[in-house]
């Protein structure tokens, strides 16, 4: 019996040891790899603590600066597609998309000069259909007509993000109550404000909406862009197509 006891006691040490050379190798990654971020119900977004450099790639050249603040008034966000890892797995760069020309531009930033957060919201322009979709956890909270941008001033297409808020000060205006900043920006309004930066928001002409009449942002109902400040975090991704 004690024989017995002994092999049963060296089986399960066998057994512990090899499941903890297993835990251990799992956690072991290759220095500098780059592993994705988010699925289709959740973004990561990263808010810039109290500024951030936005690198070509990870120790490389200097490509954009940004401060806490964007030039809006709201906290500086980046779309969050990856983080790179040391030999650990512990993150140490945060690949990005930056809310600059040319639309799409992306960088590296360093993992202290961030806050990460996830958000489970998304949007989704549809500019055949002229229509917007609002999606939580992946189901549909508001579907909305829209009013997009002429041929001359077409909306960009591609994935972008929310990148900030803003309420007007006179809800008659063109812009409604306000609207939400998309990272993209028009293709042909080089010489606008800002560089012409896309955004959704509210218009003074209703009759305006599902057709194709805009200088290429996205055009809701006042009511509509109401609810969409209310709920809307920024970092929500935007896919346009």
């Amino acid at each position: 019996m004690r024989e017995r006891l002994l092999v049963l006691t060296l089986v399960a040490a066998l057994a512990g040891a090899a499941a903890g050379s297993v835990a251990t190798s799992a956690f072991a990654c290759v220095p500098g790899t780059e592993q994705r971020m988010g699925s289709g119900t959740r973004a990561y977004v990263a808010t810039v603590l109290h500024s951030a450099r936005a690198y070509r790639r990870p120790g490389g050249k200097v490509i954009r600066r940004f401060d806490r603040i964007s030039i809006n008034g709201g906290p500086q966000v980046f779309a969050v597609v990856g983080r790179v890892v040391d030999g650990k797995c512990a993150t140490r760069w945060f690949h990005v998309q930056l809310p600059v020309r040319p639309n799409g531009a992306n960088g590296f930033v360093h993992v202290f000069a961030v806050r990460l957060q996830s958000v489970r919201t998304r949007i989704r322009v549809d500019l055949k259909r002229r229509r917007l979709t609002f999606l939580r956890r992946g189901r549909v909270v508001l579907r909305t007509p829209v009013s997009i941008g002429t041929t001359a001033t077409p909306t960009p297409k591609g994935t972008f993000y929310i990148k900030e808020a803003i309420l007007t000060t006179s809800p008659g205006g063109p812009f409604g109550p306000g609207g939400l900043g998309l990272s993209s920006y028009s293709p042909v309004l080089l010489g606008w404000a800002q560089g012409g930066p896309i955004g959704i928001h509210g218009t003074d002409d209703p009759s305006s909406i599902g057709k194709a009449r805009s200088n290429g942002c996205i055009r809701v109902p006042n009511a509509v862009a109401r609810r969409l400040l209310a709920v809307v975090p920024l970092g929500t991704p935007v896919i346009v197509r």
